[in-house]
């Protein structure tokens, strides 16, 4: 049988998520996201657009290159997606924002 896993199992994000905190506390607040199955990741999730996303990269210096990007939802959903090590901890950062819609080509 497996052990449970402890609180202690997760320091490393929970470390990072008070010294982000601290540190960038004046930036847009994520969803924040811990799981026990990935014990070394923090994922950052912004849902009100992409500047949240954006002040986050810039702050957390992942370079633009780094970046991912895809459509979802039948193309209504913009999603870039980052990773970086952040003092010791793996920290995703995911943002969505709505695809602007077209007119069809309307005149």
């Amino acid at each position: 049988m497996n052990e449970p896993q402890t609180l202690d199992g997760l320091a490393a994000p929970l470390r990072v998520l008070r010294l982000l905190a601290a540190d960038f506390g004046h930036l847009p607040a994520p969803d924040v996201d811990l799981t026990r199955i990935y014990p070394e990741r923090l994922t950052l999730r912004f849902h009100e657009g992409l500047h949240a996303f954006e002040a986050w990269r810039e702050a957390l210096a992942v370079p633009p290159e780094k970046v991912t990007h895809r459509v979802q939802g039948d193309g209504t959903t913009r999603v870039l997606k980052a990773t970086t090590d952040y003092a010791g901890a793996e920290v995703h950062l995911h943002g969505y924002t709505d695809v602007p819609a077209t007119d069809g080509g309307a005149a």
